[in-house]
């Protein structure tokens, strides 16, 4: 186990076997004997491998395993497999900490998360997905105004939802079914911390079309497609589209898109989109439009403030809960959010991190 994790957290840091080393003092070879498990690291070694990799060493030792199956990834060819392997391996390993979480309760404290009854079997047409993302959106009670917080939301069905610290511009999200050893099962979405609060929701929209449209459309439909479709219609319903902007229009105006943008956290180009799939506008405006946006640079980044990025917190709740109830110790909560003791136990009495400065 030791020498998977440490491979895992190379891997992790993006670090070859030479770079490690380095950081070691010791060759290659001597990484390779660590993951392959022929030489075990000493304490100080341990502690040099665990600084950089950015781990606690109490990650080697951790027992959770976790199986990632089905991982899908919303990226560009440009994310290479290397960087899409090391972003497997973190999640994994957030995974873990939530599982050891969930294995103190007695009884689970999150929902089983379940696909909609309404959702079909089968999905032959491109235009069928509006619908399903309607029905969804009535099975769980969210009305057709905007979703004000789609991460709560969706945790509070039992998705499991994180964040990774990964700044390259091809990577946004990436879903998996995550296997715990007692065979339980939990659908993962993961996003990008970096990216705004727009292309975040609309990412963490289009993965949750892949946990619902798995294995349901016909071979004709590109997936990719469909959940981009999916996400649009979830975030902005069509009833929403035809009230905020009317039946038709012979144009959009950018200020009156960027305020659809912060009341839905939809971006404008998604409204844009929407517009269109809902016959508000033309092609030919749309195409128009788009050319627009190209030229100004909006198709990167869109004018405005950029909407606040958001952070899952049912874990941080969870643990407060569980260290409450005392189902875990102070030690395993520093643990789990992988910071020292001291730390963690000035940031649960509220207190200054540099309280000690002042004393």
């Amino acid at each position: 186990m030791l020498e998977q994790r440490i491979h895992q957290a190379r891997l992790a840091a993006g670090l070859t076997l030479e770079a490690l080393g380095q950081q070691l003092g010791v060759t290659k070879a001597a990484i390779q004997k660590y993951e392959k498990g022929t030489v075990t690291p000493d304490s100080a070694k341990l502690l040099k491998i665990a600084k950089a990799c950015g781990v606690r060493t109490e990650y080697f030792f951790r027992k959770q395993v976790v199986q990632l199956e089905e991982v899908e990834f919303r990226k560009t060819r440009a994310f290479g497999l290397k960087r899409a392997d090391a972003i497997r391996i973190r999640v994994a390993e957030q995974v873990e900490k939530r599982f050891a979480l969930l294995d103190a309760f007695p009884d689970s404290p999150i929902a089983r998360f379940s696909v909609p009854d309404e959702v079909p079997a089968q999905v032959t047409e491109m235009r069928q997905i509006d619908a399903i993302a309607d029905s969804v959106r009535r099975s769980w009670a969210l009305g057709l105004n905007p979703i004000g917080d789609l991460t709560d939301t969706l945790e509070s069905l039992g998705l499991l939802l994180l964040t990774v610290d990964e700044a390259h511009e091809a990577f946004s999200g990436m879903t998996a079914m995550a296997v715990s050893a007692d065979h339980q099962r939990y659908p993962v979405i993961a996003v990008s911390s970096t990216w705004p609060g727009d292309r975040q929701r609309f990412t963490l929209a289009h993965e949750l079309g892949h946990v619902l449209l798995a294995g349901r459309l016909v071979e004709a439909l590109s997936e990719e497609k469909a959940c981009d479709r999916f996400a649009g219609a979830f975030l902005v319903p069509r009833v929403a589209v035809i009230r905020e902007l009317g039946k038709q229009r012979h144009r959009l105006e950018p200020r009156e898109l960027y305020r659809l943008k912060c009341e839905y956290g939809l971006s404008m180009k998604g409204w844009a989109i929407r517009a269109r799939q809902c016959g508000v506008i033309t092609q030919a405006y749309f195409q128009s439009l788009m050319k627009q946006f190209s030229v100004r640079g909006w198709h990167r980044w869109e004018p405005g403030d950029a909407l606040a990025s958001k952070t899952p917190r049912l874990f941080d709740q969870l643990l407060y809960r569980a260290l409450a109830e005392q189902l875990i110790t102070e030690a395993k909560a520093a643990d789990l959010l992988g910071i020292p003791r001291l730390q963690f136990c000035r940031q649960r009495w509220m207190e200054p991190l540099d309280a000690a400065a002042h004393q």
